[in-house]
């Protein structure tokens, strides 16, 4: 695989088309599409400025749709204007060196623009984000092929900065099963281990693909929180990349996170998704795991995704793709975005439907990212 496949769930586009740059402290064009709603009586604008002056994390999120194409000044202005503090970026190869070439790819796009991104190394580096109007790049890991060869270079790794990881993808590793195994293992010697090694270097674990049983064993075997940066809710959508009410209740009952997809996964094929079927999961898991434990991991990008014709015949074959590999999940028939939470503004889009479903601004500041910023001191340091 290429090193630019930086996160399977995301289509590679070129000259794509951008939402139109706007000032936070304005209601979006949804706010005011529905005003009209009488479930809550706060103000778009109120929403507005509590979203401006939040930390806004997206807990799994590419910054932009091709990473390492050339950055036009309108992609650069309408990322930069989303209002997103930081993201995790997942940069993992399959490869050890396509791995390694993505880090260099990072660390090029921030050396090449100082003035909009700055790599996360430590848990004060997200409020300097914020400070400072950038946009802060958490690296971090999907795929385990090249740490199943040597477990130790999850240290060597963190070294360079990626310190949020997954034991699975959706297959088998050595370290456990992926959500997609009819055999359901847990965590095995290996993945005890590489537990063991992540708390003790402060590395994030991120248990989004694991199994049911994997995703259980590495909640209960991790001294520090967990992550399960980007799923969704069994209880809402019966889908085997949704996560159970036991699961969320364990994770919230041990001080861990869980971020919610926007991915086509949150309601059944061939319906499309809409920010309403988010907004389910959104507050069922507030419900469950309580309101400092949730928010959202949308595992796409910040820059919009617009298809072309073109575009569409690389979805395809994308999907062809990974039906051959074995790491398809079922439901993998549409496009992988929710298309009213597309682009920049999908986080504040978010803000004030919690709103208008009754969140009072306390719990929508947690779940743009106030717990995400928590969580992540506990288990890195808060230095």
């Amino acid at each position: 695989m290429h090193r630019r496949d930086f996160s399977l769930g995301i289509l590679k586009l070129s000259g794509a088309a951008l939402l139109a740059p706007r000032l936070l402290a304005r209601p979006l064009d949804g706010a005011r599409a529905h005003s009209t709603d009488s479930s809550n009586d706060t103000p778009p604008s109120a929403i507005a400025s509590l979203y401006q002056n939040s930390i806004v994390i997206d807990s799994l999120c590419a910054p932009l749709t091709d990473p390492d194409a050339p950055v036009t000044p309108d992609v650069l202005q309408a990322v930069r204007q989303s209002g997103i503090t930081a993201v995790n970026f997942t940069i993992s190869d399959p490869t050890f060196e396509g791995t390694v070439g993505n880090i260099a790819l990072v660390e090029a796009l921030v050396e090449q623009h100082p003035e909009a991104f700055l790599i996360v190394r430590q848990h004060s580096d997200i409020a300097r984000a914020k400070r400072e109007d950038k946009i802060g790049i958490m690296p971090g890991f999907q795929y385990t092929a090249f740490l199943e060869e040597k477990p130790d270079r999850i240290e060597m790794f963190r070294q360079l900065g990626v310190r949020i990881m997954q034991l699975t993808y959706n297959n088998r590793s050595i370290f456990g099963d992926g959500c997609l195994e009819p055999g359901n293992a847990g965590l095995s010697k290996a993945g005890i281990a590489a537990v063991e090694k992540m708390n003790d270097v402060g590395v994030a674990l991120d248990l989004s693909h694991s199994g049911y049983r994997t995703t259980s064993d590495g909640i209960a075997q991790s001294s520090k929180p967990v992550l399960i940066s980007h799923s969704g809710c069994a209880a809402i959508y019966a889908h085997p990349r949704n996560k159970p009410d036991e699961i969320l209740k364990a994770l919230a009952d041990r001080g861990g996170y869980f971020g919610v997809y926007l991915m086509p996964y949150v309601v059944a094929s061939p319906t499309v998704p809409t920010r309403e079927h988010v907004l389910d999961h959104v507050v069922h898991a507030i419900n469950v795991c309580g309101a400092d434990h949730v928010g959202i991991g949308s595992d796409g990008s910040i820059q919009k995704t617009v298809l072309t014709p073109e575009q569409k015949t690389a979805f395809d074959q994308d999907i062809a793709r990974r039906k051959k590999l074995g790491i398809g999940a079922p439901g993998e028939d549409r496009y992988p975005y929710v298309p009213d939470l597309n682009g920049p503004d999908h986080m504040e889009v978010i803000a004030i439907e919690l709103a208008k479903r009754g969140q009072p601004a306390p719990v929508i500041e947690k779940v743009l990212g106030a717990n995400f910023q928590r969580v992540i001191g506990e288990i890195w340091g808060t230095s």
